[in-house]
């Protein structure tokens, strides 16, 4: 069992009771159909999940014995495992090493790019044979990279880009640019004006791609005005009070496009909140089964489907090419999908795609 899978569902738990007490003891906060549904569907979810996740767990098969003599050593550097997304590539990956006889070790950051730079230099002193990394900060891990290369590690590049992408064996990540662009164009079919706000996650490349794609179909639009742009590290517990604080500034928005569904849930708990659920549409990227109940529910219009399993299972191929001496693409795009209230039950709610 993936502990970090759980440990991200228990702490949204955590955040959805205590953003439920305050709708509960809030005497000026509208009741409607959606205040009623929120948390029952967040709550169903993840109940949902955390019972897989037992499952998995005490069903899972137990490698070691398979440990072969000269194993290589894997080590893995995500951005946070306060997100299922990486919980979920990270096991199809260490699933792959335990069953070829490997070993692996795993480093949280907890998206801080000094930490990450400090832990893939403690890997690199284990004597590390491939490093997979999702950079916190896309820029600051040229020094340690370096390091790597110059010891001859292999550098596996998962999610997001490095900045210095030579350093980087290959490069794994989903279409994130075309994420952001399907979005956009599904968005304009529902919308001929619109007052936006866009949850941004600046340091990194995937977040900027999404942005990026999204705005190079809406910016220009007669009738589309951005109204205001949110730093929210892709992290509900951060989009959540800056929505809130947007609100209570006066900003006059109808629409919200966010970089990925972890800020989606968060803005649509911020509007549920405020009572504005009705009169905003929320965009998002990821389609995780939060963002597809909501979806299904009519509270979030649509999000484009990551592929996590598919991103790690790519990974782990292109690890076992590289400690093979085969060649390897340099950059892989792995597809996304956009799900909306037509095709969401193709889907399911109970799961990642």
């Amino acid at each position: 069992m993936c502990l970090c899978a759980l440990d991200t569902n228990l702490l949204w738990t955590k955040n959805v009771c205590r953003n439920e007490a305050f709708v509960l003891t809030d005497g000026e906060m509208k009741s409607n159909r959606f205040q009623k549904n929120f948390w029952r569907i967040l709550f169903g979810v993840n109940l949902i999940l955390i019972a897989a996740g037992f499952s998995v767990g005490y069903g899972k098969k137990d490698y070691s014995a398979n440990q072969k003599e000269n194993s290589y050593l894997i080590g893995a550097s995500y951005m946070t495992m306060n997100n299922e997304f990486y919980a979920i590539m990270s096991e199809e990956i260490s699933a792959r090493v335990e069953a070829e006889g490997d070993k692996m070790v795993m480093r949280d950051p907890a998206l801080d790019g000094e930490r990450q730079v400090e832990q893939i230099h403690e890997m690199l002193d284990m004597g590390i044979d491939v490093l997979v990394v999702t950079p916190v900060e896309q820029e600051n891990l040229t020094s340690v990279l370096e390091r790597a290369k110059a010891e001859g590690v292999l550098v596996v590049v998962v999610d997001t880009n490095i900045q210095e992408e030579n350093l980087a064996d290959c490069t794994i990540t989903s279409d994130n640019y075309e994420a952001g662009k399907v979005v956009g164009e599904y968005f304009l079919q529902q919308n001929n004006e619109a007052k936006l706000i866009i949850m941004t996650h600046e340091t990194t490349k995937s977040g900027q791609d999404r942005v990026k794609g999204f705005l190079d179909v809406v910016g220009n639009h007669e009738g589309i005005e951005i109204v205001k742009k949110i730093e929210c590290e892709g992290q509900l517990e951060i989009a959540m009070p800056m929505l809130q604080e947007a609100i209570e500034e006066g900003v006059d928005f109808d629409s919200v496009f966010c970089l990925n569904d972890l800020a989606s849930v968060g803005v649509v708990a911020a509007l549920e909140n405020n009572g504005k659920l009705d009169g905003v549409q929320v965009y998002g990227v990821d389609a995780s089964p939060d963002s597809k109940a909501l979806i299904k529910e009519g509270m979030m219009k649509a999000s484009a489907a990551q592929f996590p399993s598919e991103l790690g299972r790519e990974a782990a191929d292109e690890i076992y090419k590289l400690l093979a001496g085969e060649s390897v693409e340099k950059n892989t795009l792995v597809r996304v999908e956009l799900i909306t209230s037509e095709n969401v039950e193709a889907f399911g709610t109970d799961r990642w795609q």
